[in-house]
């Protein structure tokens, strides 16, 4: 940690409003020289691509979002010596009630770096007050603890008690024993408690250990890519079970198809259901618009949509071949030294050609219902050099058993890989692993079919800017109920 006395220098030019600080030793050496400033969307993205915490909400494409929706954003960094060792996309939201500003899964920095933290963090609560922000709230993206798919402690270092930021970490993923990858991981994207002390120090109060979904999850399931040759590989990586699911969607004439904005109808629809089934609100279409919109490419929205002539065509032929079966082993039974053996072969020919004319009678219901061609499942995932992220998704449950989520899910890792990605995050769980009856088991359960791992983040801190005015907002949403 830099030992010396900070001297501060604000200096203003056009379009541009930085702060400096020049640390000296007690002897009147230069030790260090931090620059505040904004930065350019380009160098964003390219800082937001180097480092471990780097993910989609500390991107330009983001900022634009946010920015489309009527929020204050703002683009800030610190230089050390020219070059960029922190960023953030500065949100402030305006109300009638209160101005507030968040950052998003940031800053992006080194957080055992103490000087580099205390600096930036210094300067990002001037910033939000001068903004007029009562209250700067801030996620990190920083990792508390890695954990199993079962929600157990990794061991080997990765406990919060025993874990030091300095401490090295492997170099390649292996097998944690329950079926789940260990991921390496470097340690600048880890945050623990020396870390939350220097952000305590700044005013900063953390929210504590969570669980249950938020909007930004502070629970994580990640899948680890990075010693997965291809998706032969991947698909063996799956549990028993979600291996079956994917091939059974395959063989039902399930496909994945990226849809363009026209189409955001029928994918604002499929998540309407889900939030219904789910019990929480759905973004509106507009919503989805503007992230097709700000996103561009970064941005991929998918349907799994199922072949119903398909599927009934392939169950009309293993009709046939049933009943060609039941035939030939009649025919046998005039012959046969053993007819018990065959008139047992008859039976379980009989159960397949019941199984399929059931099949085959529920494809023309479907049909009928709902034409040759069905979108049963949505989902959208977005783009980031380091990983990609699973954000939204929907299902018609009364096709829940073609397995469209589970061939959404199959087709991004697939993608991934041919991308050269290290890691798959499917975003938010509720942190709750041991109860059966929790809101999200189902949720939970269904992304641990993949086998991956659990990452508990740090969470949420804030900062009151503005002691009164704070009080006054408090006030005024107890009195509206609020």
């Amino acid at each position: 940690m830099l030992q010396g006395v900070p001297v501060w220098r604000v200096s203003a030019r056009y379009n541009e409003v930085f702060a400096t600080a020049t640390y000296r030793s007690t002897y009147g050496v230069l030790m260090s020289s931090l620059q505040f400033t904004e930065i350019s969307p380009q160098d964003l993205d390219s800082f937001s691509a180097s480092l471990p915490q780097g993910n989609f909400q500390q991107t330009s494409q983001m900022a634009a979002m946010r920015r489309s929706q009527g929020t204050q954003v703002e683009i800030l960094a610190v230089k050390r010596e020219g070059t960029v060792v922190a960023a953030c996309v500065l949100e402030t939201y305006h109300s009638r009630l209160s101005t507030f500003s968040v950052v998003h899964n940031g800053p992006l920095l080194d957080y055992h770096d103490e000087e580099l933290v205390t600096f930036f963090f210094t300067q990002l609560q001037q910033r939000a007050r001068k903004n007029g922000a009562s209250q700067l709230e801030i996620i990190p993206e920083t990792i508390y603890n890695l954990r199993n798919s079962d929600g157990s402690l990794m061991g080997d270092g990765f406990s919060a008690a025993g874990h030091d930021a300095g401490d090295d970490v492997p170099a390649a993923s292996h097998d944690a024993g329950d079926g789940s990858s260990r991921p390496a991981i470097s340690p600048v994207a880890f945050a623990r408690e020396p870390e939350i002390a220097t952000l305590e120090k700044l005013g900063f109060k953390h929210s504590g250990f969570t669980v249950g979904y938020t909007t930004i999850p502070r629970w994580r399931y990640l899948k680890d890519l990075s010693t997965i040759a291809d998706e032969k590989a991947l698909l063996a990586s799956y549990s028993k079970n979600t291996r079956r699911n994917v091939k059974i969607a395959a063989k039902s004439g399930v496909t994945v198809r990226a849809i363009g904005r026209d189409e955001l109808p029928i994918f604002h629809h499929l998540c309407e259901l889900a939030s219904e089934k789910q019990g929480f609100d759905n973004r509106p279409l507009e919503y989805f618009q503007a992230l097709y919109d700000n996103l561009g490419d970064k941005a991929q929205f998918m349907l799994a949509t199922l072949d119903l002539k398909y599927y009934l065509e392939q169950w009309e032929a293993k009709k046939q071949k049933a009943e060609a079966e039941i035939a030939r082993l009649q025919a046998l039974l005039a012959t046969s030294r053993y007819p018990e053996s065959v008139h047992k072969k008859i039976a379980t020919a009989q159960k397949t050609l019941t199984a399929c004319e059931n099949r085959i009678a529920r494809a023309h219901e479907y049909i009928e219902q709902d034409g040759t061609t069905v979108d049963i499942s949505a989902a959208m995932f977005v783009w980031h050099p380091r990983q990609a992220f699973y954000l939204f998704s929907g299902s018609d449950e009364k096709y829940a058993k073609f397995y469209g989520p589970t061939a959404l899910q199959h087709w991004v890792m697939t993608e991934s890989l041919k991308r050269g990605l290290m890691s798959y995050n499917f975003y938010g769980i509720d942190g709750v692993f041991n109860d059966p009856n929790s809101q999200g088991h189902g949720v939970l359960e269904f992304k641990q079919g993949f086998q991956g791992y659990v990452a508990e983040m740090t969470g949420q801190f804030s900062v009151v800017l503005k002691p009164v005015t704070y009080a006054m907002k408090q006030i005024a949403h107890h009195l509206l109920g609020r």
